[in-house]
């Protein structure tokens, strides 16, 4: 239960900075070399993705990694 709400906070924070920097999901996609449905997971909390993408996309971003995982 607690994995599932820090995911989905986590990906609600990626939306909100990707949408702020008015990047696409097309193209966070192709800036990251991920799957666009694998880039929509993240983003709803769907899946408990790795650390090394979560640099990926703090990097994409221009953020640190953990303004990402700065959830409470």
């Amino acid at each position: 239960m607690i994995k599932e709400k820090i995911c989905i906070k986590i990906g609600l924070k990626i939306r909100e900075l990707r949408k702020e920097k008015k990047i696409s999901l097309q193209q966070f996609s192709d800036l990251l070399n991920m799957e666009y449905n694998n880039i929509i997971r993240i983003e709803k909390g769907r899946t408990n993705t790795t650390i090394t993408n979560l640099y990926k996309i703090s990097q994409v971003l221009g953020v640190k990694l953990t303004d990402l995982v700065d959830v409470e």
